[in-house]
């Protein structure tokens, strides 16, 4: 396969299912009604603790050393 069409699914892999996560992620957001649902703090910081994960391992897999480190130094 070519390298230019590499590069075009690539693209469009990721353009699309970069946008099912945002939806995915503005649909969590849509919880945040406190009149239609009850919800805990400890609860949010889950949910954010587990989608910061996956970005995280998400910049890993793609070898980003984008401020992102494994062990911490002084």
């Amino acid at each position: 396969m070519p390298d230019s069409d590499k590069r075009a699914n690539f693209v469009r892999l990721a353009e699309g299912r970069t946008q099912v996560a945002l939806d995915a992620i503005r649909k969590l957001g849509n919880l945040s009604n406190r009149r239609a649902y009850e919800f805990t703090d400890a609860d949010i910081r889950k949910i954010s603790k587990v989608l910061k994960e996956a970005v995280s391992d998400l910049e890993r897999r793609f070898g980003s050393s984008n401020d992102v480190q494994d062990s911490f130094k002084l």
